[in-house]
């Protein structure tokens, strides 16, 4: 009779055991996701805690607690990885907590065309778990130190154009480090030593890069622009480009998003150092963000003979260059009649 009951209990316990190691599997191994597309990206702050995280991920799961039950002896609450995941359809609570401790994906971002530091910042604040003011302090005390050898005017040249690769939870200062290490690639020896021909230091063929992207997006002409200005330089001319006069008044308007299709005479007279109908010599920072192909045109700019240009009514978006003051402003009364005939007038 005991031997009996002790083989009911035997059978009774292994049947326990086999439902319970069944819901256990269940737990660790059923497909646990819960949204219609093929995959998913999930984004984990810095710092997130174990409740937090579970808010984030309840969107995708379709059983919480089965995840936290894993979670808890995987040990993985005490360890949870910022960045951004990318969580596959029908995965489940072994595979996620896997797939959240090691396989942070990195974005990629483009940026171009931002002229101010605090365009970048806010471009990149809203790609980054870090926000914008945080790039702002970081790169203003950054400016003037040892590290850039930049003040800040001068510190959006750190910034080459370009197709990045970032960590959502890169941090600030992360984000000035590797920018300043993509600076430091960028200026290659050669380029170094181009820059030193012409006698103009990375800051200054920034600068006038900045100045000759704003005058032509035309990349076959802008090394003869670039040239037209290192021929001013040269002769000690002032260098008259419009677009720093432009940069001038919505900095004195205090409104840089102000559309300034034509600059008038009145204009000229602004006090600014970025006036260069006013000061000679590159402004003392970039007016903009330049393209690569800019910063290479006044790099690898052409020789010639020319010293002004206007632009060109007869070819859109390009320009008309002259060798002498009688010629340019011949061509220049030609342009203001164009633009008084399409009623430009600011």
């Amino acid at each position: 009779m005991i031997a009996k009951v002790f083989r009911y209990a035997l059978i009774l316990g292994l049947i326990l055991c086999s439902v319970l190691s069944y819901s256990v599997y269940q737990k660790i191994f059923k497909p646990n996701t819960s949204f219609t597309g093929s995959s998913v990206d999930v984004f984990i702050p810095t710092n997130t805690t174990s409740n937090t995280l579970m808010r984030i991920l309840e969107p995708f799961i379709d059983r919480s607690e089965d995840f936290v039950f894993v979670a808890a002896r995987k040990k993985y609450f005490s360890n949870i990885k910022p960045g951004r995941f990318i969580l596959e359809k029908g995965l489940n609570n072994n595979q996620i907590i896997n797939t959240l401790r090691s396989k942070n994906n990195p974005i990629q971002v483009t940026f171009n065309n931002l002229d101010y530091i605090e365009d970048f910042a806010g471009y990149m604040g809203a790609k980054l778990e870090c926000d914008s003011l945080q790039i702002i302090e970081v790169f203003k005390s950054k400016a003037g130190s040892e590290a850039s050898q930049l003040n800040y005017e001068q510190i959006i040249s750190m910034l080459i154009p370009n197709t990045y690769e970032f960590y959502w939870n890169t941090s600030a200062e992360q984000l000035w480090t590797k920018m300043s290490k993509e600076y430091d690639s960028f200026w290659t020896e050669n380029r170094r030593t181009k820059a030193k021909k012409i006698g103009l230091s990375r800051s200054e063929v920034y600068a006038l890069a900045s100045i000759v992207d704003k005058e032509s997006l035309k990349r076959i002409e802008q090394p003869t622009i670039a040239g037209v200005y290192l021929n001013r330089l040269r002769r000690g001319i002032k260098l008259q480009a419009d677009p720093t006069v432009i940069y001038a008044m919505r900095e004195t308007l205090g409104d840089r998003d102000t559309i300034i299709k034509r600059v008038l005479y009145k204009d000229l007279t602004i006090d600014s150092p970025y006036n260069t109908y006013r000061y000679k010599g590159i402004p003392p920072g970039p007016i903009g963000m330049p393209d690569v192909s800019a910063i290479d045109a006044v790099l690898n700019a052409e020789e010639h003979n020319y010293f002004y240009f206007v632009a060109d009514i007869e070819n859109p978006g390009f320009h008309d260059f002259s060798k002498t003051l009688r010629e340019h402003n011949r061509k220049s009364r030609k342009y203001s009649n164009w633009l008084n005939r399409n009623r430009i007038y600011r």
